[in-house]
């Protein structure tokens, strides 16, 4: 028998394992801040980058196999795969780089820092609208995709 691995589940397939690497890594990191502080706590976007990595592993799993059974074309469910993981990536490199910095225990607070640098509240909420809707929306059509092709 032979199987057909698309771009987009094989993109899913090799994001996941790299978000769990990642995880892996900020679990590292995660337990040398708790081991040198004295309240016995990593940094909060530490924690946050740690957690979310490991989430986003499962969830890019997910997507590769909704890719795979979605009825839209190899290129649309690349399109839909595609969006989600440059999102899951961007979000966290953010936390990743909020942890490093530790600049903040909460990226919406006003004024937005990342580093030294402050943000735009436009960018923040252009970024975050842009990430919910492209989320909701690629996901929304690979669930779609594949409901149509099962029923």
């Amino acid at each position: 028998m032979v199987v057909y691995y698309s771009v987009a589940m094989k993109l899913a397939i090799i994001f996941s394992g790299l978000f769990l690497w990642v995880g892996m890594f900020t679990g590292v990191w995660k337990y040398w801040q708790i081991r040198k502080s004295l309240q016995a706590r990593a940094h909060y976007y530490v924690d946050i980058a740690h957690l979310s990595s490991l989430l986003y592993a499962p969830a890019s799993l997910i997507l590769a196999v909704l890719a795979a059974f979605s009825v839209w074309s190899a290129l649309w469910n690349l399109v839909f795969v595609l969006l989600n993981l440059f999102f899951f990536s961007a979000s966290i490199l953010s936390y990743v780089l909020h942890g490093f910095f530790r600049d903040t225990n909460n990226q919406f607070k006003e004024p937005h820092r990342l580093g030294k640098r402050i943000l735009p509240k436009s960018v923040m909420t252009f970024c975050m609208c842009l990430l919910v809707l492209s989320e909701l929306f690629a996901t929304g059509m690979l669930i779609l995709g594949t409901a149509l092709y099962l029923f």
